[in-house]
């Protein structure tokens, strides 16, 4: 970056999550310039970004000239060696989560980028679902009283794998609904509550792939709140998104953040729609339950907080240690479940 232009951005992979999640919002926001992406979907990515080049492989973006940083969108396997290629060219790096498939290589690689003095960080991007915004400003306001119990889940009915990357990876390579939707959930349960430690799981292969495709989690926090955690491709019908009991009043939503179905099916970043919630979420004791509106989500706000650090010197928008800290309890249960 220089000169005071924009943050000149090479994505590495276009299906699903750079496609959805990561292009979009690159391409809406003026401070950053989304100049090269690796993909063979040429025609594809010249319809949706013209001014964007196609490049073949991870060497070709790297020698892409004048990039500031790199965003890794490759499927989770590959996370760990497009991060390395990044952080050793000298570039900021941005990883999807789960950005390591176990806690060793994710230590290392965020020792390798403290080393090149490179900023890097993790896409969280769950942190900024409209739900959850609403359920971390409840916590910290103290509306709820002290938490004692968090249930959280993301289920859907999808009986019958596929034959994507992730039906077809097993857990050693970062495989499995646990390293896809845990890093999520327990990703969220420790930013609301601080560190806890797995007091039991269930890992379950419903469908014949190659990994756990049903997972339940407790954690019991330092604090004292105790997290149930649900994670399924199997739920012919889906429980509470949360359910939270606190001291003074519960809370509950349904139904999942509506941006990820908005991105896939075309809406962009700038349409007010985007992240409003149509269903609202409960606050309350059964006997005086009030009804309030969920904030909406707010995925852009992570690109924006990176632009603040890369301009202003700001904190990037996740530390890299916090999601490690989620990876430490996925290993934790992988662990307990090969005993």
């Amino acid at each position: 970056m220089s000169g005071g232009g924009p943050i000149r951005v090479g994505l590495i992979g276009y299906g699903v999550a750079g496609r959805v999640f990561h292009a979009p919002f690159l391409a809406a926001d003026p401070a950053f310039e989304l100049a090269a992406v690796v993909t063979s979907q040429t025609d594809r990515l010249a319809a949706d970004h013209p001014d964007a080049t196609a490049v073949p492989d991870v060497d070709a973006l790297l020698a892409h000239p004048g990039l500031d940083l790199v965003v890794v969108a490759s499927p989770t396997p590959l996370h760990v060696a497009h991060a390395e290629a990044a952080i050793a060219a000298g570039l900021a790096t941005v990883v999807d989560k789960p950005f390591a498939p176990d806690t060793l290589s994710g230590r290392v690689l965020i020792e390798r980028a403290e080393t090149a003095d490179v900023p890097f960080t993790v896409f969280q991007n769950r942190r900024w679902d409209g739900d959850f915004l609403t359920l971390r400003r409840l916590v910290d306001d103290g509306s709820l009283g002290d938490v004692r119990r968090f249930e959280s889940r993301f289920e859907w009915w999808k009986p019958s794998a596929d034959d994507s990357w992730k039906s077809t990876t097993d857990a050693g390579e970062g495989g499995g609904i646990l390293f896809d939707l845990g890093a999520h959930l327990i990703d969220q349960a420790l930013l609301l509550f601080g560190p806890g430690r797995v007091s039991h799981a269930e890992l379950h292969n419903r469908r014949g792939g190659r990994a756990d495709d049903d997972a339940f989690v407790v954690l019991q926090h330092e604090s004292g709140t105790v997290s149930h955690l649900w994670m399924s491709a199997v739920a012919p019908i889906a429980g509470p998104r949360f359910r939270v009991l606190g001291s003074r009043s519960g809370f509950v939503s349904w139904g999942l953040d509506p941006q990820e179905a908005q991105l896939a099916g075309g809406m962009r970043p700038g349409d007010p729609r985007l992240g409003r919630a149509s269903a609202p979420a409960r606050l309350g004791t059964d006997a005086h339950p009030d009804e309030i509106p969920l904030a909406p989500g707010d995925y852009a706000d992570f690109y924006g907080r990176l632009a603040a650090s890369f301009r202003d010197g700001a904190a990037l928008p996740v530390d890299p240690r916090d999601s490690l800290a989620a990876l430490e309890l996925i290993d934790t249960i992988h662990t307990q479940n090969r005993k």
